[in-house]
């Protein structure tokens, strides 16, 4: 009985890995639009936000598990993607691909109750995704924009929850930091690939240092000078322009991390370990809600 009992925990462990809930991190930009309706949430908006961004979880967890059911040849091959949980042969790989068919449908099916608009757009999220993990992954500068796109998306998502409207500059600001984070990772993943040959990806040998810097520091500039202009010309009060030293402190905390730290791989990661970027982010969100609440 006990036996049992432990490989049952074993098993949801495994599931649990397999859902990378680490990765979930990336999805809480689903709050960035309630966070400017600050002054119009209620607590049913809340909660349908809350609501909103586990079902996201729940897809992109479905992407992941697709990821790597098809990739766990290949997996078991790699260093540190070995230990996954289908490539390192602990967790049945169909096992896991009915789990992400029951995660997916049930999901899609629970946000109809939210919006519909949220279900096509968390549909159309899981096949721009699928299509990035098969083949756009490879084409060269496409995978760049497509990982700019699924923030994007995440950003919409938040509107829709809680049916909210977005101005062009919020979503403008939002593909260019997105871009500004996604050509981060590409030039991290570029300098492991010269140190480790076997992380190897193959749209890397398309890209050279200075092509990404020079795009970095045009996505650097258009994002700091966008969303200089989003603060004026929002709609909003114009006290929102005294958040710009921290959105420019941020991206330049950011490139130190990318150019003398040589991080940038993981921005998810990026945001909970680096302190001096956590409590930029803290003081963002703080400063937003206190002039929205008392300057509008």
């Amino acid at each position: 009985m006990d036996s049992e009992l432990q490989l049952q925990g074993n098993l949801a462990g495994l599931l649990w890995r397999q859902l990378r809930p680490k990765q979930w991190t990336k999805n809480l930009l689903v709050f960035a639009a309630p966070l400017f309706s600050f002054e119009v949430l209620n607590t049913p908006l809340i909660v349908l936000s809350v609501a909103g961004y586990i079902l996201l979880c729940l897809v992109s967890s479905c992407v992941y598990i697709l990821n790597d059911f098809v990739d766990r040849e290949a997996d078991k091959l790699h260093p540190q993607k070995k230990n996954r949980p289908m490539a390192s042969g602990l967790l049945n790989p169909y096992l896991a691909l009915a789990l992400g068919g029951v995660l997916l449908v049930s999901s899609l099916a629970a946000s109809i109750l939210i919006n519909p608009l949220f279900t096509l757009l968390l549909a159309v999220y899981f096949t721009v995704n699928v299509m990035y993990s098969f083949h756009l992954k490879h084409v060269v500068l496409v995978d760049i924009m497509v990982i700019a796109s699924g923030f994007v998306l995440r950003a919409i998502a938040g509107g829709l929850i809680i049916d909210v409207p977005f101005t062009p500059w919020f979503l403008l600001c939002t593909l260019l930091l997105s871009l500004f984070l996604a050509i981060g990772k590409r030039r991290n993943e570029l300098m492991l690939n010269e140190q480790d040959k076997t992380a190897h990806r193959r749209v890397l040998e398309q890209y050279s240092f200075p092509l990404l810097d020079q795009l970095s520091s045009i996505v650097t500039t258009a994002t700091i000078v966008s969303y200089s202009l989003f603060t004026f010309t929002s709609g909003r009060t114009v006290h929102l322009m005294w958040t710009i030293p921290l959105v420019i402190y941020g991206v330049f905390r950011y490139l130190y991390l990318i150019h003398v730290k040589m991080k940038g791989g993981a921005p998810d990661r990026e945001l909970f370990e680096d302190k001096p970027i956590l409590v930029t982010v803290c003081l963002y969100v703080l400063m937003v809600i206190v002039i929205l609440a008392y300057f509008e």
